[in-house]
């Protein structure tokens, strides 16, 4: 059985859930309303666009990945592929994340990942298949099984904004290590997805900053 992929009228509809059982992720909706469902495409675009996100603004990363458009249209394993070193770098990669997406596109393009596959796998098991692709981290599967296979239950302990979110939500009196917020996300199962987006629309709006759209 194909697992659910969360829409906008079920995103709605857990955030009416969570708000009705957590003050605090009610007090989210009251001062700035529901938030986004902020989806992204599947597949080797959206993958390297994440890898581009990893310990950067996500300001910096959309301009890169604007550039990338640019210079590889649509974006491919192989148009990739077909980018020099110099190129990369004057596109905004770092030499490190050139050689992470370069690993991925080669996987994609040989066919050792089918990256659309995902969506037929369980939450575990659709993560250790990203993990064990070069260049991606927890984090970066999080954000991936989040925003682009839309699974409801996922929760990025070491995204950095929403621990900061998590501190100013919760009046907590720092901001919650990786350990920390793997043990309070708990309380949002089986939304975790949606409580992290609730976290994220009240960093980016208390900071009157949006996420740019997808691409």
């Amino acid at each position: 059985m194909t697992p659910p992929k969360l829409s906008l009228e079920q995103l709605h509809a857990a955030v009416r859930e969570l708000a009705a059982v957590d003050a605090d992720l009610r007090g989210i909706v009251d001062r700035f309303g529901p938030p986004p469902l902020w989806d992204r495409p599947t597949g080797f675009a959206t993958l390297a666009h994440i890898v581009l996100e990893q310990q950067v603004s996500l300001a910096s990363a959309r301009a890169a990945f604007d550039r990338l458009r640019s210079a590889v249209y649509p974006l491919t394993p192989s148009g990739f592929l077909a980018l020099d070193d110099s190129r990369l770098l004057a596109i905004g990669f770092s030499r490190q994340k050139a050689g992470y997406v370069r690993d991925l596109a080669r996987a994609v393009e040989s066919g050792n990942v089918d990256l659309e596959s995902l969506a037929d796998l369980g939450d575990d098991e659709a993560r250790a298949a990203l993990v064990s692709l070069s260049g991606v981290g927890p984090w970066t599967a999080s954000i991936y099984m989040i925003e682009a296979m839309l699974r409801p239950d996922v929760w990025p302990a070491g995204d950095l904004a929403l621990a900061t979110a998590v501190r100013e939500v919760m009046d907590l009196a720092g901001r919650p290590d990786v350990a920390a917020m793997t043990s309070l996300g708990e309380r949002w199962r089986p939304w975790r997805s949606v409580a992290a987006r609730l976290f994220w629309h009240d960093y980016l709006s208390r900071r009157g900053r949006r996420l740019p759209a997808a691409p």
